[in-house]
């Protein structure tokens, strides 16, 4: 029951890091937006951490597929196959010339990117606590059986 717990601290913490990712290239294309940075200061920020971002959303949905969650796999699936579908297409990284046209489009992908993680954390942080609480519960269940005998 420890591995679970450890599977879902795991998941708490590259949740965090996906949070932090996309609001960080959400706050890159405001920024542009209001005209605070330029287009290629604001692109090679946002490029530089969308592979990042890939990573570790798809090694989340391998852990998922690998320990038998099929209901976060599932969850987290239409994403990774999206994500992969972006980077086979070579159509992942934003382009310098392009930048103001598909602004809007691009901080609309992030912001339904963001609801998505967040709907995940909450998910997330109620396994964690369930699981941990189980955990604790069983650890003095066997404790005291272990007195009884």
């Amino acid at each position: 029951m420890a591995w679970e717990v450890l599977l879902w601290l795991i998941s708490f913490f590259s949740v965090i890091a996906l949070l932090a990712l996309t609001v960080y290239q959400l706050i890159c294309l405001s920024d542009l937006e209001f005209d605070y940075i330029n287009p290629y200061d604001s692109s090679a920020r946002i490029n530089t951490v969308v592979i990042p971002e890939f990573i570790v959303q798809g090694a989340l949905s391998t852990i998922y597929l690998l320990t038998w969650h099929w209901f976060m796999f599932m969850l987290m699936a239409p994403l990774t196959y999206y994500h992969i579908k972006l980077y086979m297409q070579r159509k992942h990284h934003i382009d310098v010339t392009e930048i103001f046209s598909l602004l809007n489009g691009e901080k609309k992908y992030r912001m339904v990117k963001l609801v998505f993680y967040m709907i995940l954390f909450f998910i997330v942080i109620y396994r964690l606590v369930s699981t941990a609480v189980n955990s604790l519960i069983d650890e003095d269940d066997t404790s005291m059986e272990s007195r009884v005998y």
